[in-house]
Parts: structure tokens; sequence; C-alpha cells
């Protein structure tokens, strides 16, 4: 699966799929604990898959400094739209990017990066959602869900080209 950690390793994100969890870690130690809710179908790189993409990322563009708290995004742009009970009763169903978007980058080619498997180009991303879509267990379509409080805090302070790894591992 993932070859070794890429030598800026020593600050990065890890998202454990085991116990639905984002960690930002520093020289080994975890600093920060998040809750998370990743793919209702389980890990796996492939397009069309709405699995959870494993192995060594980077985050490759933040996305939506400056909008409110549950923003609603599509396609990466702000609808104008905040998320609230009324939104919510309007458009039952739907899969809601809220907040912010942190982008992913696979960096192990012919893994997560390229052709079929190229986490960039499936959409996947570390991004806002409802407190619902957030409760511990996997229910995503692919991307890294978090409560919106938590993504705004985790946004202000990682820079774009930090490293991710999303594991199967606990």
């Amino acid at each position: 699966m993932s070859g070794p950690a890429p030598e800026s390793a020593e600050r990065f994100l890890r998202v454990s799929i085991p116990r639905q969890a984002l960690d930002w870690v520093e020289h080994g130690n975890v600093l920060l604990s998040y809750p998370v809710s990743t793919a209702r179908n389980g890990p796996g790189e492939r397009r069309g898959s709405e699995c959870t993409p494993r192995g060594w990322h980077r985050i490759r563009a933040k996305i939506g400094a400056g909008q409110p708290s549950g923003a609603v995004f599509v396609g990466r742009r702000p609808t104008g739209e905040v998320y609230g009970d009324e939104l919510e009763s309007r458009c039952p169903g739907r899969d809601w990017i809220l907040t912010r978007i942190l982008w992913l980058g696979g960096l192990e080619p012919g893994f997560n990066r390229y052709g079929p498997v190229d986490t960039t180009w499936r959409y996947i991303y570390i991004h806002g959602s409802p407190d619902r879509g957030v409760c511990g267990i996997p229910q995503s379509h692919g991307c890294v869900r978090m409560r919106s409080p938590d993504l705004l805090d985790l946004f202000e302070r990682v820079p774009v080209g930090m490293r991710v790894l999303i594991s199967e591992q606990d």
C-alpha cells in the first residue's frame, strides 16, 4: 500500500479509518485529534468507487477562506447559501460540502496519483459537514468529513503542502 513517509513527515495529518479520527502528528506525538467520517464504501483508490483513498497525500489547495461557517460549496465554489435546518429541509439527501475545503493530492504514483486512482481528479477533500455527518461511522462518498468548528480550527493551522496520511492502521 503506502510507501515510507516523506522526509517532511515530522509534522503531518493522519486520518485513521478504523478510529474515524484525524490527528495532527508532530515528531511522533499526537497534538490534536478531531472526529471525522470517511467513506461508507470503505477504503479504495479507484475513480468512481466512492471510497476513501489511502496512503500519503498533500494539501494541494485551501478553499473558502473568509466564507462564513456553514457556507455551502458546489464544484469548489461558494453558492451563497449557508447551511441550516430550512435549507436542509428544501434539499434532503444533498451531499453537503460546507465551511472550508482542503483539497488533497496523492503522492504515490500508481497508487493514489495519476490515472484512474488520482486523488486530485477524484476531487477528494477534507471538508465541513453537518454535525450528523460526523458521528464515528463511515458515511461519506469518499471525502473526509469534519464538523465545521473543527474544520475552521484545522484550516487556520495547516499550510498548503502539508502531508496527510490516510491509513487503515489505528
